[in-house]
């Protein structure tokens, strides 16, 4: 077995040859000679420190020896402490720029929100003024109209109630950035509410010749929840499936007992799906996977990010999993109402 060679001083210390020179403790002639004796020495694979040449050789005394060595490793030691310094005073002062930025962030969000807000609740009073005419002249109240007249007012009104629809969403995103959004929970009967979102989606579905239906369990008791919110969450999880399904494929809302206390919502769509590595991606609010000016799909997105914020709000969790061409399906849990 090889022997280890003691630990000393020297072993702690860098070129010391060269310090040795510069501090004139030796002569460059010297330390060459030290080092050659330093090889003829090293044979057998046992260590043989340059200093112990040097003293062996005469040429410097332990005494010096171990001053130099002393010397160096105080200098070692004031440079690792003022290193040290220095990097304690630059994360502090990076530490103070981040504090800063992330100050600046969260008054450009809540600034982002105020306008969003603002704005909204601006767009929202004329456009309860044009869908009032709008009524007023497809039912005849202002005076009879032609069907081609007919046919253009009733997608006027059409278009403005998915305006009304992105307001609404733009206003609940202000509340939710803020931290004002409210969830007023209570029993809900979630069989009937399924069945409800996706009557109310299947005029929609027709138009993209999708089918949409719901699976409930009989045996599902009620939920504690928010209803006019759950509601707008399985609409919007319905309606992004409808979105992304081509024509022939199949959207269905399935509301079954998870547990003892859980009930299981969950959305599964035979639609294009999402990439793996793109999932975090479409939660994002005002973002969209395909953001090119030629996008084949509408929408301000928002939608799935309200769902997670509105989900999580209820005390529960969204879950996605998708297969790239297959479809998705979006679940999340809600606490059954103890009997």
């Amino acid at each position: 077995m090889e022997q280890q060679a003691p630990l000393t001083p020297e072993m702690l210390v860098p070129r010391l040859g060269d310090y040795l020179v510069q501090r004139n403790y030796i002569t460059e002639t010297d330390l060459q000679k030290a080092l050659a004796y330093q090889q003829e020495k090293m044979t057998d694979n046992q260590t043989y420190l340059l200093g112990q040449a040097l003293v062996d050789l005469k040429l410097i005394n332990p005494t010096e020896l171990d001053q130099a060595v002393t010397e160096q490793i105080i200098q070692l030691r004031s440079a690792l402490q003022a290193a040290n310094r220095n990097l304690e005073r630059r994360v502090q002062e990076r530490t103070a720029e981040l504090q800063k930025a992330l100050e600046r962030l969260s008054e450009l969000t809540q600034m982002k929100a105020n306008f969003v807000s603002n704005v909204s609740h601006e767009l929202r009073t004329p456009l309860t003024h044009v869908k009032g005419y709008l009524e007023l002249m497809i039912t005849g109240s202002l005076g009879p109209v032609s069907e081609e007249q007919h046919h253009a007012l009733a997608v006027s009104q059409k278009s403005a109630a998915r305006l009304e629809a992105m307001i609404d969403d733009l206003i609940m995103f202000s509340l939710a950035s803020k931290g004002e959004l409210s969830i007023k929970q209570g029993p809900v009967d979630i069989r009937r509410l399924a069945n409800m979102v996706v009557k109310a989606a299947a005029e929609k579905a027709a138009g993209r010749d999708v089918t949409v239906h719901a699976v409930v369990d009989g045996h599902v008791p009620l939920v504690q929840a928010d209803s006019q919110k759950t509601a707008w969450v399985l609409t919007q999880l319905l309606d992004n499936g409808i979105k992304f399904t081509p024509a022939g494929g199949r959207v269905v809302l399935n509301v079954k007992p998870e547990s003892s206390n859980l009930v299981m919502l969950s959305v599964v769509d035979t639609g294009i799906g999402i990439p793996v590595s793109r999932i975090n991606e479409i939660f994002e609010p005002f973002h969209q996977l395909d953001e090119s000016s030629t996008r084949r799909f509408g929408g301000a997105g928002l939608g799935l990010s309200l769902v997670r914020q509105i989900v999580e709000a209820h005390g529960s969790m969204l879950d996605v999993q998708s297969v790239e061409g297959h479809g998705t399906t979006f679940r999340f849990p809600l606490l059954a109402v103890e009997s």
